[in-house]
């Protein structure tokens, strides 16, 4: 068995040509779980599968997992649904996701009922069954497993959400810890322990300087400074640090790896899409 990393998207809702929205792939024995949909996903798995990922050929995605409902996080939602479908996926979609996915994943369906029909019953002749999808709602605990994986949620704290989580999944190679939009609280630490690879969302402070009061107030509340998270990673010692939903905000990302460097002497990768992580 292998287990891969791959960072499909490592920006934020600032529309940067050169990062997709937040968005990971677990590649283990072939089969992909996706964290997260950000804007451009489906064309970056596409960009992985031409890489020799073949679990990211779009008609091979077929499982996705989601940290929270926000836009940046969910814009993607409606590429996956579909595009694979386009592409011959011939299995409906599996959605795990918090309160309020069931009814997102209905109305986007909705909105695109015309194109299923068109799809379907056109000179298209589409299959029946690769437009659908099927959503579980989750909680904290134990939320999948097959033979490769076990998924479990983890509740973290993200501003004004009530309902957002981190995600742990667990193969025969190792532990792969994405800890999704959140700012620093204690139950964070035993989530991460034992963590091979951690995927960590994480701001640059000196970026953050030149914020304005409000936003400097917003992302302090709702998201993990670099050096929250140096202090972070220091306690929990994972295999590797891999960043990703990075805030610079002019900064540079030597920068940002630096203020964390300056805490936490273990291995810090800066994520850019596409990057390939292996435990």
């Amino acid at each position: 068995m292998s287990t891969k990393v791959i960072l499909l998207g490592t920006g934020n809702p600032d529309p940067d040509p050169r990062r997709s929205g937040p968005s990971v792939a677990i590649v283990v024995d072939g089969e992909a779980y996706i964290v997260d949909a950000g804007p451009g996903i489906v064309r970056r798995a596409a960009g992985a599968y031409e890489k020799g990922i073949d679990a990211l050929r779009p008609k091979n995605l077929k499982r996705l997992f989601l940290t929270h409902l926000h836009s940046d996080h969910t814009i993607g939602l409606p590429d996956l649904m579909f595009t694979p479908w386009v592409m011959e996926r011939k299995e409906p979609l599996e959605v795990y996701g918090p309160e309020g996915t069931r009814d997102m994943v209905k109305h986007l369906t909705s909105a695109y009922e015309e194109d299923i029909n068109i799809r379907k019953n056109g000179l298209e002749r589409a299959n029946d069954i690769g437009w659908r999808s099927i959503v579980k709602e989750i909680g904290a605990g134990p939320i999948y497993k097959d033979e490769n994986v076990l998924v479990a949620a983890f509740a973290v704290h993200h501003g004004k959400w009530k309902h957002a989580f981190g995600f742990r999944f667990v193969t025969d190679d190792g532990t792969i810890v994405i800890s999704g939009d959140c700012s620093p609280t204690p139950d964070l630490i035993e989530h991460y322990r034992g963590a091979d690879i951690l995927v960590h969302e994480v701001y640059c402070l000196k970026g953050f300087r030149k914020r304005s009061e409000h936003w400097k107030a917003y992302h302090a509340s709702s998201h993990t400074s670099s050096t929250e998270l140096g202090e972070i990673a220091s306690r929990v010692r994972p295999g590797k640090l891999a960043l990703y939903h990075t805030l610079l905000w002019g900064a540079s990302g030597q920068d940002l790896t630096e203020e964390i460097s300056r805490i936490y002497d273990g291995e810090v990768i800066f994520g850019n899409d596409l990057d390939i992580i292996t435990i």
